[in-house]
């Protein structure tokens, strides 16, 4: 069992895995919420909550820690090429909302004829193989216990090795995989003939196995040069994917459709991709919706990435959505990190709570502009499938370049995919069976030549299959004696069995790290600048990731990744104790036997009263809540009227604010505090503490204050901190 303060044990996982069988198949649904009120918000589109997780930040500080989850399941998609690494960060999504863990395979893997073994390291994805799956869905098995609800594990079935693939998958407990013929065919080479062979077989134990299947087509926008031109393209992709899959039984349920919204800001991204994703909507209802974001146009901009990504949610909240994707803001980069994964995660549940319940109150219009182009946009598509038929079929309309042409149909530019149906990789591989051709095994597609009057399973004649009999299931552990998983953690161990620790973003220990800086300079000069900056910090391999111009010539901002060649002891450094804060019923006995008076103040030339109210004001839970006397001043009070205050009354302690501060002035409002205090005779009998966004403890008391309060502090903070403090003057 995992335990909150606890590592995931990698060795643990590792262990007995030739023994490891899965203890559910097929996809799990959220569940709808049984009572919609989660702290004081009423939900309408929410599902049973996690048992454990991280809330939105907001949430944390404001709102009472309260996580409500919405109804679609999360998707993050992983691809570190190292699978070890894969299952921390999918700990780590999984603990902030997401139960939809898709690895993304190995670049090149749809072009092996045979199923891998062992656990090498993989090139922009992981390398799918049985010890991988077995090892992560036994892991997710420990941490969706941890979380306290089912995660479905997704991968890849396509490429030559289809068939097998779906056999692997069906036996280890993987739970959706994309599965689509087109894009073997398309973006892969592979023979049409092999590719739709395969997919038949592939399409069948997937549905034995109840995986749900999401399809291929989101790559012709992917792809395209104008993907907004592809619309009508889109949907036939869709319908011939769909129709396959049910002719080979495949039940609509486990059918999912890729739904990305093709275009993105700065174009009209509403107006434009509203009209697809109802008109999709519209001719496959029964289907599941998988909304996939837009990748086709983002940059290395972080902030532009997120903001496609919230609109691509508009459009789900608008129309439905079954399992929501998500991208990484860090897309442009393609640097697959686990900040970013989660951050992904994060934009998705704030986004879709955030529009919880939004078609109670707008309604999509049911004439004019939207109707209209809803309309042309499948009459376009249905046009293109006329000619499919009208020239031959799928595989002629293929040969002639048909799909993902520049042109918005039936305009055709003639730069479309074109591929030869007697050729691409394994051509002239598929044969036809003898008439005696027996295939002893279940869920088997095709002719199958069982003998006469067998009511049985067509395995009975061997004594099960490995779908029946997991116990015939070959387990190889590892074929490579230096490129597999235990070399690699190997390589780290001194590090994972320390109390040493070093930044990482992609696996562990990396010594990746990044940096921001704004530089008052031209994009070049900022550019190599930043660099030898970084450089001169002790950093190596420093490389710029992201520049963006604030002005030709005042100034670009510049993200770097540099790696950290050192690591910290953590038996070394000097934390200090969390002061105890004290129960409320004890603040306020002390205050009852002990009145006290304080004066507050939002000091120097600041206006702002919000945080010292929240601090002192009984309706937030502040000082007053407690029985203290609170002579507030006001904003922008000088230091020394504060001082004057204080001796008027009689007061215990002064409370100063600075929020907007330049030139350190919250640094040296308290620095004048506590001079004024001494030159008055009073710094004695007074406790000083300062607050505000950039006022830390350490800096207060390096200033001659008691004490110093940052974001996220309370009422019931500031209340223990002045009866600790007033109780070590006595």
């Amino acid at each position: 069992m995992l335990k909150s303060d606890g590592k995931l044990d990698i060795d643990a996982v590792l262990a007995n895995l030739e023994s490891y069988r899965p203890r559910r198949r097929g996809w799990s649904w959220r569940k709808p919420a049984a009572d919609a009120t989660v702290g004081s918000f009423t939900y309408r589109q929410i599902s049973e909550p996690q048992e454990q997780g991280v809330p939105l930040p907001a949430a944390t500080r404001s709102f009472g820690g309260i996580d409500p989850q919405p109804e679609c399941v999360i998707t993050t998609e992983i691809a570190s090429g190292r699978f070890e690494d894969d299952l921390r960060r999918m700990r780590m999504a999984a603990w902030h909302g997401a139960d939809h863990l898709m690895v993304i395979r190995t670049a090149g893997q749809s072009h092996f004829d045979g199923l891998i073994e062992g656990t090498p390291e993989g090139v922009g994805g992981i390398p799918i193989t049985r010890k991988q799956l077995r090892a992560t869905r036994k892991a997710l098995d420990f941490i969706e216990d941890e979380v306290g609800r089912p995660l479905n594990f997704h991968s890849y079935v396509s490429g030559v090795a289809g068939p097998e693939i779906g056999v692997l998958f069906a036996e280890e407990g993987v739970n959706g995989a994309h599965q689509d013929p087109q894009y073997n065919v398309l973006y892969r080479n592979v023979n049409m003939v092999r590719s739709f062979v395969d997919a038949a077989v592939a399409k069948s134990l997937m549905s034995w196995a109840e995986m749900l299947q999401i399809d291929g087509a989101h790559n012709a926008n992917a792809t395209a040069r104008e993907a907004w031109k592809v619309m009508p393209e889109l949907l036939v992709q869709h319908a011939i994917n769909t129709r396959y899959s049910e002719l080979i039984g495949m039940p609509k349920d486990l059918i999912g459709l890729s739904t990305v919204p093709p275009t993105a800001p700065p174009a009209p991204a509403i107006f434009m991709d509203l009209p697809y994703a109802v008109a999709l909507r519209e001719l496959f209802p029964d289907c599941k919706m998988r909304a996939q974001m837009n990748t086709r146009y983002i940059e290395s901009d972080t902030r532009e990435a997120t903001v496609t990504h919230v609109l691509n949610l508009l459009v789900s909240r608008l129309t439905s959505v079954d399992v929501q994707s998500t991208i990484t803001p860090d897309e442009g980069r393609n640097v697959p990190w686990h900040h970013f994964n989660v951050a992904a995660v994060d934009t998705a549940k704030q986004s879709l709570l955030g529009m919880d319940g939004i078609l109670d109150m707008v309604q999509l219009k049911d004439e004019g502009v939207l109707v209209e182009r809803k309309r042309e946009i499948i009459e376009r598509a249905v046009l293109f499938l006329e000619e499919i038929l009208e020239v031959g079929g799928y595989f002629e309309s293929v040969a002639r370049g048909y799909f993902v042409d520049s042109g918005y149909y039936p305009e055709r530019n003639g730069d479309g995919i074109a591929r030869d149906p007697e050729g691409g990789v394994a051509a002239g591989t598929v044969i036809p069976r003898d008439a005696d051709y027996l295939a002893p095994v279940c869920h088997h597609f095709g002719y199958n030549a069982l003998p006469d009057g067998d009511d049985g399973k067509p395995c009975d004649s061997i004594g099960g299959c490995t779908l029946c009999d997991p116990g015939k299931i070959v387990y190889v552990d590892e074929l490579d004696p230096e490129d597999n998983v235990h070399s690699r953690l190997e390589e780290k161990a001194d590090l994972r069995a320390s109390e040493r620790t070093r930044p990482e973003v992609e696996w562990f220990g990396d010594g990746w790290l990044t940096l921001n800086m704004m530089l008052p300079a031209p994009e070049e000069i900022a550019y190599y600048a930043a660099l030898q900056m970084v450089e001169k910090m002790g950093l190596e391999e420093a490389e710029v990731i992201h520049t963006g111009v604030m002005h030709p010539t005042e100034g670009t901002y510049v993200e770097i990744k540099a790696r950290a060649p050192y690591d910290v002891d953590a038996s070394t450094l000097e934390i200090p104790e969390k002061e105890e804060v004290l129960s409320e019923d004890e603040i306020r006995e002390e205050i009852d036997e002990r009145p006290m008076t304080v004066v507050a103040a939002t000091v120097g030339e600041d206006e702002h009263s919000v945080g010292m109210r929240e601090i002192i004001d009984i309706k937030h839970g502040g000082l007053e809540k407690f029985g203290v006397h609170c002579v507030y001043l006001g904003t922008s009070v000088p230091v020394d009227k504060a001082i004057d205050a204080a001796v008027e009354t009689d007061a215990s302690a002064i409370l100063i604010s600075t929020i907007i501060t330049h030139s350190d002035v919250h640094r040296k409002n308290m620095e004048r505090l506590d001079q004024l205090a001494r030159e008055k005779g009073i710094r004695d009998r007074l406790v000083l503490v300062a607050g505000g966004t950039q006022v830390t403890d350490d800096l207060a008391k390096s200033a001659g204050l008691d004490a110093g309060f940052g974001r996220g502090t309370t009422g019931h903070d500031v209340a223990s901190a002045l009866v600790r403090f007033r109780r070590d003057r006595s």
